[in-house]
């Protein structure tokens, strides 16, 4: 894949690579290994005594009685034996040892981590490949293929939607980890574009590209623990606000391997001719082939930032001030509206929504960007202190203060809360969609509705709320969180409960049943109601034609 004004980037000297058997990073430093069961890494995960600590504060404020299950440890595991071996050529690259089978038997999802919180690791993949080039791939690729093995292609495993869990019904499964394939390989300076293996992480890809004054600059919440080729395959969508959004905006061209060989597009800045071979790819969650590298858009660094923010006495107004100002095409690189539950975590008083609004720029001043949002959030009964309106010169980062500040943190730490509060009987997850404005307000009013009513039926009660994560001139992304006590033992049927009448509602009102999260094998039944049928006629018939075996993903977007 040549580019006429590229430079090759020498050799990474990161070490952020996802948990494998390589012990040492391209640097000679012992790398991080992810947690089995936390979200992070393992020096993440709170101790036994914090634990504890938590278990107790919970049974206080119950008045029942809870204990913290034992965090499960790789040495203590009982794993079922490999249906099938490391063949001999991929024994360097490849293991079938406990701790690696575990650590890739689960995503994200809150009933995974839940088994996984509790030692249950009864259906792990049989052994997991981690390729360092190409070659590698398209052994492991091949072994799989003339066997019939399920192959579950693995970026981070930060999936929420049961997007790299294996299938119980297959006769063998081989997860297919990227990350050795980690590097930025080259840089196009004028173009500002970038060609970048599929398995290299968030932080460890901004660390490449940060030397050369230059950013992807897509941040989704997982950023820490996942990776560009997963972005691709699931339509990841980052923390740009408005205009560019998803990782579809940034894909300039990928290279993917298919059990019928390899998938390549031209790099090009757009392209008329037929259909997209990217849009097929993007968003294709590892049915049709492994993504192994893509050109990507990047940009500069960005120097110039404004923030501001602004109070609502309603819920409903704050809809409004968002749709007026990226109606106006500003583009801020955040419009963030928190309803009054949410903004309880910015500091607000329960009543008030708060919208954050922010804007950046490698070369030009902000300030009066937000000066003209602030004014036509003031049109809609915005309220704003002048103090929260803060320009930046490239000094000092904006939005890291008072109200916005409090929430960002809040969203940042949320891991540290999922891992102290695992196995100890809370129910709590998130679901997001997005809809056309004009049938926003009664979406979120049958959304409300019916989760109310199954959190009281369900749980006995909870706590419900919501906020925009991306805002379209014709539309809303909305992203909801539910929490709520649950029944010791009963946490995954009455979380299942709740999934099924948060998607049934969404659904109802004519929402996507996921803006962001992807398919997975959770919101399959969903998304068959969701597809025009035709459209799923077409994916089998790519399906057949790219993976005739049926191995990649099974249960994924189609059935095998």
């Amino acid at each position: 894949m040549a580019a006429g004004s590229c430079v090759t980037v020498l050799g990474y000297a990161g070490g952020c690579g996802s948990a494998g058997p390589r012990p040492r990073g391209r640097n000679g430093m012992t790398q991080r290994r992810r947690s089995l069961w936390a979200w992070g890494w393992e020096e993440d995960e709170p101790s036994d005594a914090q634990r504890a600590e938590r278990a107790s504060e919970l049974s206080r404020r119950w008045e029942i009685e809870l204990e913290a299950p034992p965090a499960p440890r790789a040495e203590e595991l009982e794993l079922p034996a490999p249906r099938i071996g490391v063949p001999g050529d991929c024994a360097e690259f490849a293991s079938d040892s406990p701790r690696e089978r575990a650590a890739h038997a689960y995503g994200f999802s809150f009933p995974e981590r839940l088994r996984a919180v509790r030692g249950d690791f009864s259906n792990p993949p049989d052994w997991v490949a981690h390729p360092r080039d190409e070659d590698e791939l398209e052994r492991v690729l091949s072994f799989c293929d003339a066997r019939g093995c399920a192959v579950i292609p693995y970026g981070g495993g930060s999936s929420v939607v049961g997007g790299v869990t294996p299938p119980e019904e297959a006769p063998a499964v081989v997860t297919l980890a990227l990350d050795r394939l980690d590097r930025v390989l080259e840089l196009d300076d004028v173009s500002r574009a970038a060609r970048i293996q599929a398995g290299v992480l968030g932080p460890a890809l901004e660390d490449q590209l940060r030397p050369q004054g230059l950013t992807l600059r897509h941040f989704p919440q997982s950023y820490e623990f996942s990776t560009l080729g997963g972005w691709i395959a699931t339509r990841s969508g980052g923390h740009y606000a408005t205009n560019h959004t998803h990782i579809d905006d940034f894909v300039e061209s990928l290279r993917m391997l298919t059990p019928r060989g390899w998938w390549e597009s031209r790099r090009l800045p757009g392209s008329g001719a037929g259909p997209s071979p990217d849009r097929w790819a993007i968003g294709s969650e590892g049915i049709l082939g492994v993504i192994s590298e893509a050109w990507m858009r990047i940009q500069a660094r960005p120097r110039y930032r404004a923030t501001a923010e602004v109070r609502f006495g309603s819920w409903e107004d704050g809809a409004q001030g968002a749709r007026r100002i990226v109606q106006a095409k500003l583009w801020p690189a955040n419009l963030r509206l928190l309803d009054p539950q949410e903004a309880l975590n910015a500091g607000l008083d329960g009543q008030s929504a708060l919208l954050i609004v922010g804007f950046e720029s490698a070369e030009l001043a902000q300030d009066q960007a937000i000066r003209q949002a602030v004014a036509l959030a003031r049109e809609c009964g915005g309220l704003v202190d002048e103090e929260t309106v803060r320009i930046s010169d490239g000094s000092a980062p904006t939005g890291r203060e008072g109200s916005a500040g409090a929430w960002r943190r809040a969203f940042i730490g949320v891991g540290e809360a999922l891992n102290l509060n695992a196995g100890l009987g809370l129910v709590a997850d998130t679901f997001e969609t997005a809809i056309t404005w004009d049938r926003w307000p009664a979406l979120d009013a049958e959304v409300r509705e019916a989760m109310r009513a199954a959190l009281d039926e369900v749980c006995g009660g909870g706590t419900l709320s919501c906020r925009f994560t991306h805002v379209y001139p014709d539309g809303p992304a909305p992203y909801y969180s539910f929490a709520a006590r649950g029944r010791p033992g009963g946490e995954i049927e009455q979380w299942d409960a709740l999934k099924r009448a948060a998607s049934d509602a969404v659904l109802r009102a004519g929402g996507t049943i996921t803006h962001h999260h992807a398919v997975g094998r959770l919101h399959r039944p969903h998304y068959d109601l969701q597809r025009p049928e035709r459209f799923a006629d077409a994916l089998r018939a790519a399906k057949r034609s790219l993976d005739p075996q049926g191995i990649l993903n099974p249960g994924v977007l189609i059935d095998p």
